[in-house]
């Protein structure tokens, strides 16, 4: 029986070779593409349980993918690059990549982030029932409206605020929690799914860009506050929406 179906799209042909007999040997079932076109096709026959990404592929910027997977599947994204500034580990983040690792990597620390991966996801869905259940799809506050189904947020004349899906995940995890403290590694651990690193600035920068799209005053913000030394906190006040 396999642990997990892995998608991986990739043009380097050796690493494909190298990442199927590994992760193989451990029980996963691999199915590669060598071009973004090739892993669109796959997604309307397969169902993977996680997607390996890789930036730079020939047919198209790996980036733009991630908009598309979303539409086919929920599958968590692990983005394979070799890029490796901290500017592109952001925009992966932020576009919504759930773990970015970097070229050159061992097979080991690959099958710990799938195995890590894997866990929050599977976690995420187990909630209870009942509180599946009740859980608002849209949530208003302060003249916006936050959807869950669109993964969008929306001003009181239903202009959306073109947040990014990390953007949209970081404010969804702090106005779920109102008035509670949430440190940067819990928000990291809510939103990123991957390994935090307490010099990392993804969330202070995702902040900033919060706050702008909220006119969210950020030398005096009254919506999400900053508690120096600890981490963020929403103070408005959220109401589920029909």
């Amino acid at each position: 029986m396999y642990k997990a179906t892995v998608l991986t799209v990739d043009d380097d042909e050796n690493l494909q070779v190298v990442m199927r007999q590994y992760l193989e040997q451990n029980g996963y079932q691999f199915i590669s593409a060598l071009n973004g076109a090739e892993l669109m096709s796959k997604l309307d026959l397969a169902h993977p349980d996680i997607i390996l990404l890789d930036l730079g592929l020939p047919d198209q910027d790996g980036l733009s993918l991630l908009t598309a997977i979303r539409s086919k599947c929920r599958a968590p994204v692990i983005v394979v690059s070799g890029k490796n500034e901290t500017a592109d580990r952001i925009v992966g983040l932020e576009m919504g990549a759930d773990d970015y690792l970097t070229k050159p990597f061992e097979m080991r620390e690959l099958s710990a982030r799938i195995k890590a991966v894997l866990r929050r996801s599977a976690g995420a869905e187990k909630q209870p029932a009942g509180e599946a259940e009740n859980k608002a799809k849209r949530l208003a506050f302060s003249g916006w409206v936050l959807d869950r189904l669109q993964y969008q947020l929306f001003d009181k004349d239903g202009m959306p605020a073109d947040l990014t899906s990390g953007e949209f995940k970081l404010l969804e995890a702090l106005v779920v929690a109102p008035n509670r403290v949430l440190s940067r590694e819990q928000l990291f651990e809510l939103t990123r799914q991957g390994e935090f690193d307490v010099y990392d600035r993804v969330i202070d920068i995702q902040i900033a860009r919060i706050r702008k799209k909220l006119s969210d005053d950020p030398q005096n913000p009254s919506l999400i506050k900053t508690v120096r030394g600890v981490g963020y906190m929403f103070c408005g006040e959220a109401k589920p929406v029909d």
